[in-house]
């Protein structure tokens, strides 16, 4: 584990090291005291899209917020046969043992877009270190593309568009990298100005990495093959710890879905709720979020 310079003005109070897992570099920022939690950012941001809410959490928690493989910071190694790489299990791997190397065998986690994807994994595979789970503005994978219609084909076409056979959508997203991120996010952000514009400048940052944007659209294949597979294998399985499902009213999950009925198709405890907001409350509603986490984490503390 290196210590290395994060992003302390924008995120205060974290430490920022480079993991070394099993298998690649994965960049975190950890702060505060208390019961562990990690969070899992999606596409296309970095664990600095945590930056309002990860502070406020670190007063009562020790607060883990990773790039995923691929993303951000953390290393971006080839796809393999299958894109097995960017499997949701090979990234939920990652994250369970950036947390045993930060001396957290279990855990709570909060996940948003493909970080609760991942986090959906996670609770498969190592039931044991999941202890409660909360899921932002998402349905399950399998569910999604099941039902798949003219609307959310429309709404979410880079399901459709990243997934394509390499180099399309590579060299594509290439010619103009800014702009296919900006209309990204500003297509998915329904409360104006809520991305700060220095973190904004970090995920462009990213996201002029070829190798990272190469990465983002093999996990988006990964889980049009794969994760698929995978999750056909655990169709009957379900997820063991508590789960908080919250989405964006404002968003296109939350219309095109019975949020809370998809996943008590994969989980035994289920709740949540929508927020005034499109598919990012951590950066559009963090108020609300925060209020929304705070009850539910409260066991955590023995509350």
């Amino acid at each position: 584990m290196t210590p290395v310079r994060g992003h302390p003005e924008i995120m205060p109070g974290f430490r920022w090291h480079d993991v070394e897992t099993d298998e690649v570099t994965i960049r975190a920022a950890v702060g505060g005291e208390g019961p562990p939690l990690v969070l899992l950012h999606g596409h296309p941001q970095t664990h600095l899209t945590w930056h309002k809410v990860a502070p406020i959490l670190a007063r009562r928690f020790t607060v883990i917020a990773s790039d995923l493989r691929g993303y951000g910071d953390s290393a971006k190694p080839e796809g393999g046969v299958d894109h097995v790489a960017y499997s949701k299990r090979a990234m939920a791997r990652d994250q369970v043992e950036v947390m045993r190397q930060f001396g957290h065998d279990r855990f709570a986690v909060i996940g948003h877009d493909r970080g609760a994807r991942v986090a959906h994994r996670m609770a498969l595979d190592h039931p044991d270190a999941v202890s409660r789970i909360a899921l932002l503005d998402i349905a399950p994978t399998a569910t999604m593309y099941a039902r798949t219609d003219m609307e959310f084909a429309r709404r979410y076409f880079w399901w459709f568009f990243l997934i394509q056979p390499f180099d399309l959508p590579e060299r594509m997203i290439g010619a103009d990298p800014d702009h296919f991120l900006d209309r990204h996010i500003a297509d998915q952000i329904k409360v104006p100005g809520s991305v700060d514009p220095a973190v904004l400048a970090e995920y462009r940052r990213c996201y002029a990495d070829p190798a990272t944007r190469h990465a983002i659209c093999e996990d988006y294949r990964a889980s049009a093959g794969i994760d698929l597979t995978h999750d056909a294998a655990d169709a009957d399985a379900r997820i063991r710890a508590p789960l908080l499902a919250l989405w964006g009213r404002l968003g296109t999950v939350g219309a095109l879905y019975d949020v809370l009925d998809t996943w008590r198709e994969k989980a035994t405890h289920v709740e949540g709720h929508a927020l005034e907001c499109g598919h990012s409350p951590q950066e559009e509603v963090p108020d609300a979020l925060l209020e929304a986490l705070d009850g539910f984490l409260a066991p955590l503390r023995g509350e």
